[in-house]
This record gives C-alpha cells, sequence and structure tokens, in this order.
C-alpha cells in the first residue's frame, strides 16, 4: 500500500474531529464524502460533492487555498461532482473560512507529502490541445479573447463580432490602409478587417495550429491578396515592411513580463505611421502594489489561468506606454464583459463534457474546466481586469492624433 495512504487507521479520529468542526463552523453548499463511505454536508442542499478516495486527499483542504483545492482537482486527487461554476464558488467559499494546520493533526498532512513533478506536467499540459478542442466551446469564429456586450443580453457570437467592430471602429479603419494584428489567433479580426472595412493585413502568430488554420481560412475566403498570416514573433518584422497604418494587440501584452512592456511599447511605435492609431487589449491585475489575488488565488491564476503570464496594473501600462512615445487617447474597462464572456464558454465547456473527454487527456479536461470557471469567476470579483487602450505617437503636432474631439465616433 502507498504511504499516503497507509495511514486511515492512525488518521481517522483526527479526521473526524477535523471534518465535525469544519461541518460545524460553514455553511456552504458542499458535501464531502470519505473513502470509509462516511459523508459530511457543509451547508444546507449542497449542489458540489467532493469525493475523498483516501486520506491523503484531505491535505488539499489543509489549508484549503484556491491553490490546494485547484491541484488537488486537476491532479486527480479527488473527484467532483457539480456544475464548475458552483464548484468554483464552493472552493472560494471554503477558502474564505480558511482552516488552519495546528498540532497532531498539521503534522499529519504534513507528513502525506506533495508530488510535484506530477503538477508540473499537469501545467505542461495546459497548452497542449488542438484546433478541435477550441472549436468545442469558442464561437464558430474561434475568436479567443473578451467578448463586448452592448447590451448584455446578445450571444456569445454576436458579442465577438461586436468586439471586432467595436476595435476597428474605434482604430478609424479605413480601405486600402495597412494593419498589423499582434497574436493574430485563428485569424478572425484579420478577416473582418479586410471583408468589412477593406484593410491590408498583417497577422503574426506564435502558434503553428493558429497559423495553419488561419492561412487557410484565409485561402478560403478568397482574401489571399489582402490577408497575410505569418509564423513570425512580432520583434521579427522586418522594417523593410513599412510602418502601419493601424495596430492590434488583442490579448497578448499579458505575457510579455512587466519588465519588457516598454520595450514593447516602443518596438509598436517603431512600427506605427506617423498619424496611425494603436489598440491595445489585455488582462491587467487590480492590485497596484503587489498584484497578488486573495484566498490562495495568486498561485491559483499564475499556474491554471495565466502560466509564465504578469499582468500589469493599469497605471504601469499607462506609464510604460507614455515612456515609450506612445499617447493614451482613450481607455476602456472591459471587466464585466470578459466575465461574461468566460462565463459563455465555461457553459457551453460543461455541455461539451462528452466530446471534450475523448479529445484530451483526463488531466487536460480539468485543467481547462477549472481554468475557464476560475477565470469567470476571477474577473467578477475583481480580481484581474481587462482594459482596451487606444494611443498614437506622442507629440505636439496635432497630425499625430487623427482621432476626433469626441468619442461619439466610436459608437456611431
Amino acid at each position: 500500500m502507498d504511504a499516503r495512504t497507509s495511514q486511515p487507521v492512525t488518521m481517522l479520529k483526527p479526521v473526524a474531529r477535523f471534518l465535525t468542526g469544519l461541518q460545524a463552523e460553514t455553511d456552504i453548499p458542499l458535501r464531502l464524502t470519505l473513502w470509509n463511505g462516511m459523508q459530511h454536508d457543509l451547508g444546507p442542499q449542497p449542489k458540489v460533492t467532493v469525493h475523498l478516495p483516501n486520506p491523503a486527499a484531505l491535505r488539499y483542504f489543509v489549508p484549503p487555498s484556491l491553490d490546494n483545492l485547484a491541484e488537488g482537482y486537476v491532479n486527480g486527487h479527488f473527484d467532483v461532482l457539480g456544475q464548475a461554476a458552483d464548484i468554483v464558488e464552493a472552493a472560494t467559499s471554503l477558502a474564505a473560512h480558511g482552516v488552519p494546520m495546528r498540532g497532531r493533526f498539521g503534522r499529519l498532512f504534513s507528513a502525506l507529502g506533495h508530488d510535484r513533478a506530477q503538477d508540473a506536467r499537469a501545467i505542461a499540459h495546459h497548452y497542449d490541445v488542438s484546433n478541435d478542442f477550441y472549436r468545442l466551446w469558442l464561437d464558430e469564429a474561434m475568436v479567443y479573447s473578451c467578448a463586448y456586450f452592448p447590451t448584455r443580453t446578445e450571444s456569445l457570437a454576436a458579442a465577438q463580432s461586436a468586439k471586432l467592430d467595436h476595435i476597428l471602429g474605434k482604430l478609424m479603419l479605413k480601405p486600402d490602409e495597412r494593419l498589423l494584428d499582434i497574436g493574430c489567433g485563428w485569424g478572425e479580426l484579420a478577416l473582418r478587417a479586410a471583408q468589412k472595412y477593406g484593410a491590408r493585413v498583417v497577422g503574426v502568430t506564435l502558434s503553428k495550429n493558429q497559423h495553419a488554420l488561419a492561412c487557410e481560412r484565409v485561402a478560403q475566403a478568397g482574401l489571399a491578396d489582402q490577408v497575410e498570416i505569418r509564423l513570425q514573433d512580432y520583434r521579427d518584422i522586418d522594417p523593410g515592411d513599412g510602418q502601419f497604418d493601424k495596430i492590434t494587440s488583442i490579448g497578448m501584452f499579458e505575457h510579455v513580463g512587466l519588465n519588457h512592456l516598454e520595450a514593447y511599447f516602443a518596438r509598436i511605435n517603431a512600427l506605427l505611421k506617423d498619424g496611425g492609431l494603436v489598440l491595445n487589449h489585455g488582462i491587467t491585475s487590480t492590485d497596484p502594489g503587489s498584484g497578488a489575488a486573495p484566498l490562495g488565488a495568486a498561485s491559483f491564476i499564475e499556474k491554471y489561468v495565466f502560466p509564465s503570464g504578469e499582468l500589469p496594473h493599469i497605471s504601469l501600462a499607462l506609464k510604460d506606454m507614455q515612456s515609450a512615445g506612445l499617447e493614451a487617447l482613450d481607455v476602456e474597462c472591459l471587466r464585466r464583459h470578459y466575465a461574461r464572456t468566460l462565463a459563455c464558454w465555461s457553459d457551453n465547456y460543461e455541455h461539451q463534457q462528452e466530446a471534450i473527454r475523448a479529445l484530451v487527456s483526463e488531466t487536460t479536461y480539468r485543467v481547462w474546466r477549472i481554468y475557464l470557471a476560475g477565470c469567470a469567476h476571477a474577473f467578477t470579483q475583481n480580481w484581474v481586469s481587462i482594459y482596451q487602450v487606444l494611443a498614437c505617437k506622442a507629440g505636439s503636432s496635432e497630425a499625430l492624433n487623427p482621432t476626433p474631439w469626441s468619442r461619439a465616433y466610436m459608437y456611431a
């Protein structure tokens, strides 16, 4: 028997005391079922059931931070029944309650160890997915960024189309203008810019899967003479290509790194024509200090939401943009829109569970399930935010800023 699961006799009494105390102190719609058949409800009418197959699984509940709970679930140390949104809400309530590790009980759990190698493998699986996987829960156009709900009642597909037009409208994109789309994904913004606005577009991505499908979609649309999709880092764009009238960066700058933001914006400045416009659409921290989210969510977000990403506060993004020679003209918060977008994605994911499980490993299925529902909760709770920032080259010349003196044009 594994050392982690060979201690039921020695642990049973302290476990029982722990659960009895937890049951008395909380009002969480959560049911715990144990390896020995015991059942503990932490509140009336449980919406979520957690099955713990052995005493070792309880270590992820002591303390029950969002990081610990996510690791336990993703790595298969316990199973959870319920809707993803209810699971995340219950986990947040449990984390808010908190359980300190004290005395003999704490020492027993500390001795159980932790499989860090398995955790690392779970993260590696996060982006090891196919285009078919994304098709199952994104909209038909496969737009993987925050949608825009002008009336809050739009469908996901309509809101994604509205987002593209909202961006391209802010940029005042005109026929024959050159548009650079940094991090173009599967190419929907590039297609929209060419088809509806008559622009000439260069899209760049570092994803081979996205590049292949985007090129295929451009060819199918008959737009090969207007749209070029490159498997390329934006920093490697040849200066000989010339500058661009308009530049978009949607959901990309989160991966730049806090120490590289000024260089990122400086590169955009160099690629932008005088009198041109750039729109940066990206996720930000809501903590101007440490950037840490509560209840262990900082580690959770880093590991399962934005691996290797660093989220700047909007103030830092604006400061580095100005330092790089760009003037912010319009700043719009879309936090509520992303919370709704992610809720739509999470709902789609829940409805496609059978198809998704047939396509990816159980670990990948669990990572993305908690990722989407956790993101929706994080944006709803204002733990993270997202902003669209419209900018032009900074300077005293009126010719550098082509926008009207009123914002009304954005909503015409």
